[in-house]
């Protein structure tokens, strides 16, 4: 019981300061909100589009230290005009996405490479940038996540079956009079709104690895599409709160903390999956 009442007090203690209950909550609603986006991400086979993002984020950081604007606002929006450019080639000229993911994110990023050669760091926030910052967690960043998480949410229950029938065949999709370009346009912001909103906790570096982890697992639990939605937002969300947890206790960054604890998801569910999968065929076969 000693033990236990120790261990107790030890897990509640951070909650007494306010930058850490902000962290978690954003860090619990990132979880979330990623793994519901990156379900799309994942079957649409566009995995790299995270880690990409992240590279041209880098160019819009860059880009706002030398104008003199907001550093992570600067960043967020460079991220955003990359996914649109990446969906608009992707609609019109015969190239896979992870082609033209690959093009122009890593020459917005080596722009942003060039800027930061010849102009020098724009400031300090660099390494929040790139693997989040628990301590400049605020009530506008929670509020931020909240406001993108209640729109993903909208836009997902609204746009269930085109974003459906867009996800799984986009050219039987067309057919059926569903406007693939405003739904691709769409959920390319949703992913830039999802990446810019989750920056301060995870960092961009760790954004992709948030975004598709949940949603693998979530893959490898059920072959439903709406399970798989819900499966992965619990997963990220709870990868979220553990992480953020391990990050005070470990003292390190948030955003490792919470893509390992994916990463422990995707273990287990791997290693114990693997038997019953095996056992699933044996049966198949002898019946």
């Amino acid at each position: 019981m000693a033990w236990g009442a120790v261990l107790a007090v030890d897990f509640v203690r951070p909650f007494e300061f306010e930058f850490f209950r902000n962290g978690v909550i954003v860090a619990t609603l990132a979880g979330a909100l990623c793994g519901v986006v990156g379900t799309y991400v994942v079957l649409r086979n566009m995995s790299y589009i995270g880690h990409g993002l992240s590279h041209a984020i880098f160019g819009g950081y860059a880009v706002a230290g030398l104008l003199g604007i907001n550093l992570f606002l600067g960043a967020g929006a460079w991220g955003l005009l990359a996914a649109l450019v990446i969906g608009g080639i992707v609609r019109r000229r015969p190239i896979g996405s992870d082609a033209a993911i690959g093009v122009v994110t890593t020459a917005a990023f080596a722009f942003g490479l060039a800027i930061v050669q010849i102009y020098g760091s724009p400031g300090p926030s660099a390494d929040a940038l790139l693997f989040g910052n628990v301590l400049g967690v605020t009530w506008a960043d929670v509020w931020l996540i909240v406001g993108v998480s209640v729109g993903a949410l909208a836009f997902i229950f609204v746009g269930y079956r085109q974003l459906l029938f867009t996800t799984f065949d986009a050219e039987v999709a067309r057919a059926t009079g569903v406007n693939t370009a405003l739904v691709d346009g769409l959920l390319m912001v949703l992913l830039s709104a999802t990446v810019i909103s989750t920056m301060n906790v995870l960092g961009v570096t760790l954004i992709a690895a948030s975004l598709v982890v949940p949603a693998v697992v979530a893959r490898m639990l059920t072959d439903s599409f709406a399970r798989m939605l819900v499966l992965a937002g619990v997963i990220g969300a709870v990868s979220g709160f553990v992480g953020m947890n391990a990050s005070y206790h470990l003292d390190i960054a948030s955003g490792p903390t919470i893509v390992l604890t994916s990463a422990a998801f995707f273990i287990v569910v791997f290693v114990v999956g693997a038997p019953l999968r095996r056992r699933s065929s044996a049966a198949g076969i002898a019946r």
